[in-house]
């Protein structure tokens, strides 16, 4: 169940979140769950896979901007990384870690919604 306590266990920066949601706790938790369903996390990967630059980035920035409003630090930092990477890719990008790192951190915080 994610809660503000799980969130912050997380690594979610739960107070920086709440502030953006006018410390209303049940919207925030609500925009989290919310995000879990967000399809710009499969036009990521389906980008990637395709070695599609401009789609990831896309994808990435608007990934950036609402886990970033969040404040979910553990997804946030690799889009970060991976959307400054993809920023100016005119092909495929080596992208490292970072969609391995991107989906684990998706994984546990799906992972708070079903416990």
């Amino acid at each position: 169940m994610i809660t503000l306590e799980t969130l912050a266990n997380y690594g979610a920066d739960v107070e920086t979140g709440l502030n953006r949601c006018m410390g209303n706790r049940d919207f925030y938790v609500r925009l989290v769950r919310m995000e879990l369903g967000d399809r710009n996390f499969e036009a990521l990967y389906d980008a990637l896979s395709r070695g599609d630059s401009k789609a990831a980035f896309e994808a990435a920035h608007a990934l950036k901007g609402t886990v970033g409003n969040l404040a979910l630090t553990p997804l946030y930092d690799p889009i970060c990384e991976l959307t400054e990477l993809l920023r100016h890719a005119e092909g495929p990008v080596e992208t490292g870690d970072l969609p391995g790192r991107i989906d684990g951190a998706l994984q546990a915080l799906r992972a708070l919604a079903e416990e």
